[in-house]
């Protein structure tokens, strides 16, 4: 009786031994646990901290962006007044000076300098003008204001400017304002004769 009293006696204390170590072994898990958790917080905490600063940098940067934009807008002239600058000193010298000059050729000369000076400053920054003369009439590239009679040129051929057009590097900035040849009588009852014949089928 007394061995199996000890035998019960034992079994209780390992039982109670066992619950002990689980007891032990959950707390130690959950203090695991508690420092993970407290770990992944801080972790979380760095990683907003991070995310705000770099939201704020965006934020700076892009407001620099658009500043630099707009000040490219507004300022985008800047280095072609810099460049027409001089050719306006030339000009401002030439009409000082026609006052004292006495040679007509000299103040000619003088302006023609100066244009010259102007031509070059446009088109270094890619600006030509449309040459129209003797050419084809081209309502992309001139505008007619009005026709004359020329036997000597085809119909519709540029016969003379009125205002010069220009290009801006490939886009037409200013058609040229032109007088263009009519249509010969000839060509003129052709057409209708042609238009006629058509009507007629």
């Amino acid at each position: 009786m007394a061995h199996k009293k000890d035998e019960k006696d034992k079994k209780k204390e390992e039982i109670k031994n066992e619950e002990k170590q689980e007891t032990i072994s959950q707390a130690s898990e959950q203090t695991e646990l508690e420092e993970k958790i407290q770990s992944l917080e801080k972790e979380v905490e760095e990683y907003k901290d991070k995310l705000l600063r770099k939201a704020a940098e965006f934020e700076n940067y892009k407001r620099r962006s658009e500043n630099d934009q707009l000040n490219l807008i507004n300022y985008s002239g800047e280095n072609l007044i810099i460049k027409l600058l001089p050719a306006i000193d030339d000009f401002e010298r030439s009409i000082q000076h026609m006052e004292d000059a006495k040679d007509v050729n000299s103040i000619k000369e003088g302006l023609q300098l100066v244009y010259n000076k102007l031509m070059k400053i446009l088109e270094e920054q890619g600006v030509k003008k449309i040459e129209a003369v003797g050419k084809p009439f081209d309502v992309d590239y001139h505008e007619a204001l009005m026709q004359r009679k020329d036997d000597s040129v085809p119909p519709h051929t540029v016969l003379d400017e009125l205002e010069k057009g220009y290009m801006y590097k490939d886009r037409v900035i200013r058609h040229t304002k032109v007088i263009v040849s009519e249509d010969s009588e000839h060509s003129t009852e052709e057409n209708l004769e042609n238009n006629t014949n058509e009507e007629n089928k």
